[in-house]
């Protein structure tokens, strides 16, 4: 690292480091979130230094995350060499935060203050090892653990994107450990608690790994600001989405607004809606006045980096401080709320496919930035007089919506409870999306709407375009590969512990939605696909190819129409519903939707195919017919000689 960068660096982060000091000291002595407890007290060292080490812990990691994310999308190999130690050291200092934030979570919730012997050491690793929260927080320290190294050993090409990969993995444990983990609704709070860690992550180390490499090459200075706007702007919707939904799964009442919690809430939203200002600042001014020579960006960086700062103090002192009481957490559980968390849903009925939701943001902020994204790719090709087919568009945007409903609306609602409907969501998943989502051809749309970038740099063409011809990409896309691993998933999941992983515990459930989609969308893009791929099979092979694939699908639903036992007993078997089959019964049932349900696929999929192959021909004909054109029928008038000497050699014949 340049002394300038250094310093450069140091600068940004000691504007946010003591905004946030002063904030997050503000905040502790007003909510009284430092108070000895009333049974235990750990002491006054670890009241004040757990959150203070957590400040620093997410200040880190917000620069390590962002740092990187920065360099693989935005900078160039020049520019990733210069800003590697910047995320190597924010990685090592994650690293030795997350340990002392480690310990000190321990000794806050044993109540005991830190000593040298057996018992502590022996309490310490049950804590990293058998309670939930040690455990989420010992894999936080795990991965700034490897992160620290890997951003030394692979400081630059495309191991800068499995770094910033790994970086946001780190994420996870917090989210799930915080006071998500509490509350009813626990996979939408966890899923925008992280929602809400990358944005603020990348939005945070981004603007600090700008800051350092502003000055370095003035031509260039647009360009940078211009792609780290791009980032903001997305990191900016996370954040708002998942702001706003966190706030509203952990206020029960109006009055809430009012207590500490409420009002802190109130404040880091305030200061987010500021940060969002300033970028539609960098958006609509400072951008040209950087173009005409203007210095005033940095001014502005400097006031928004404090104003960051002030931003991670808030969201620090949030996890410090106790959130309201929820009135009916007094109530007696049911099995369904012991088993999952939630209460459970209303009977399902033909209006509840329609009336009832279950929202999952995560799923929700996917889906519609999928359809925002594919049709701002549409409107650029427009734009410049290029055509985009319709049909591909509205394909698209119908396979979105689908896997909005699946993964938000009555399947999502009611998946954990019944295993038909679980069944249900499984087939739509893997069959009907992505029959939707392949004829939308995104690659070929992404290589046409954005330009190739020629300074060395990366965007999202540049990692998508190469993603799609690694090696591994080779092999999962070869149909024989698709085919066994679309059929064979469904023995390997239902049949092992990865079922109840799957359902059980959410980060499971969340495997499962990413699998059966990729899983589906491989397959049905060796068969169908329109966008550009390495392997070409014969029609009839695909034909027979789906016929076997399908095939499997109908054995295996017929295998579940005729089991006797009933798959995860203790989960399914114990929910207490009062209506709708027994469980046996609606194991059957979702037997017989993945044989019966994915026949409307299989019709579409081989009608395409079938299509595809005519056009295919029509396509070959009128290719030999132009070239015997330009042969001047040399082709015919060849194949006319050969009947005519057949036939004299028919003639003489005795």
């Amino acid at each position: 690292m340049t002394a300038t960068v250094a310093r450069r660096s140091l600068v940004g982060v000691a504007i946010a480091s003591l905004s946030a000091l002063i904030t997050l000291l503000i905040a502790l002595l007003l909510t009284g979130s430092t108070a000895p407890g009333q049974f235990s007290d750990p002491g006054a060292i670890v009241r004040w230094g757990t959150p203070m080490v957590k400040l620093i812990m997410n200040f880190s990691m917000a620069i390590a995350i962002g740092s990187l994310a920065f360099s693989a999308f935005a900078a160039n190999p020049a520019q990733q060499k210069r800003l590697q130690p910047i995320s190597s050291w924010a990685a090592a200092i994650w690293l030795l935060s997350a340990a002392s934030y480690f310990v000190m979570t321990y000794l806050s919730a044993a109540g005991i203050t830190i000593s040298y012997g057996p018992e502590f050491s022996s309490g310490l690793w049950l804590f990293a090892t058998e309670i939930e929260l040690g455990v989420l927080l010992a894999w936080n320290l795990v991965i700034a653990f490897v992160l620290s190294l890997s951003t030394i050993m692979f400081p630059s090409g495309r191991m800068i994107a499995v770094n910033t990969a790994l970086g946001m993995a780190g994420l996870y444990p917090l989210a799930e450990s915080g006071h998500a983990s509490s509350d009813i609704g626990h996979s939408i709070a966890v899923n925008s608690m992280l929602l809400h860690l990358v944005g603020i992550s990348v939005w945070v180390g981004g603007l600090v790994a700008l800051f350092a490499i502003y000055f370095d090459e003035p031509e260039k200075r647009s360009v940078l600001v211009k792609r780290y706007s791009t980032l903001a702007l997305f990191a900016f919707i996370l954040v708002a989405i998942s702001g706003l939904t966190g706030g509203f799964i952990r206020l029960y009442q109006p009055s809430d607004l009012l207590t500490s919690y409420g009002l802190l809430l109130i404040t880091k939203a305030a200061v987010l809606v500021l940060l969002g200002l300033f970028g539609v600042w960098h958006r609509l001014k400072l951008i040209r006045g950087i173009e005409s020579g203007s210095s005033s960006f940095i001014r502005i960086v400097g006031v928004e980096i404090a104003i960051m700062g002030i931003a991670l103090a808030l969201a620090t002192a949030l996890a410090r401080t106790a959130p309201p009481i929820n009135p009916a957490q007094f109530e007696a559980l049911t099995p369904a709320q012991i088993l999952t968390g939630d209460p459970l849903p209303p009977e399902l009925t033909e209006a509840a496919w329609l009336t009832v939701w279950d929202v999952d943001i995560l799923w929700l902020t996917f889906s519609l930035l999928g359809i925002a994204v594919y049709l701002n790719g549409v409107r650029i090709l427009t734009a410049r007089g290029d055509k985009w087919p319709v049909a591909r568009t509205l394909s698209w945007v119908a396979g979105m919506l689908v896997l909005l409903y699946v993964t938000n609306g009555a399947p999502n609602a009611y998946q954990e409870y019944l295993f038909s409907v679980h069944m249900v969501g499984h087939m739509i998943l893997s069959m009907l999306v992505p029959v939707l989502l392949v004829p939308g051809a995104p690659v070929t749309l992404l290589s046409r709407a954005q330009a190739p970038r020629t300074d060395g740099s990366k965007g999202l063409r540049e990692w998508v375009l190469w993603a799609v011809h690694t090696p591994y990409a080779w092999l999962i896309s070869h149909p024989l590969f698709a085919g066994l691993n679309f059929a064979l998933s469904l023995v390997m999941f239902y049949y092992t512990p990865l079922f109840r992983w799957a359902t059980e515990q959410h980060l499971g459930h969340q495997w499962m939605i990413v699998h059966f989609l990729i899983t589906g969308y491989l397959f049905v893009q060796s068969l169908m696909g329109v966008d550009p791929q390495p392997h070409k099979p014969a029609f009839p092979v695909k034909l027979m190819l789906l016929i076997g694939t399908m095939a499997f699908h109908a054995f295996f639903g017929l295998g579940l129409m005729n089991e006797q036992s009933l798959l995860l007993a203790d989960w399914f078997g114990s929910m207490g519903r009062t209506w709708g089959d027994t469980p046996l019964a609606d194991q059957a049932v979702g037997g017989a939707f993945a044989w019966g349900v994915g026949e409307i696929p299989t019709l579409i999929i081989t009608l395409v195919v079938v299509y595809q192959w005519s056009q295919s021909d029509v396509r070959e004909r009128r290719r030999l017919d132009r070239a015997s054109d330009r042969a001047g029928n040399q082709d015919v008038e060849d194949y006319n000689k050969m009947l005519e000497e057949l036939s004299k050699r028919q003639d003489r014949r005795p």
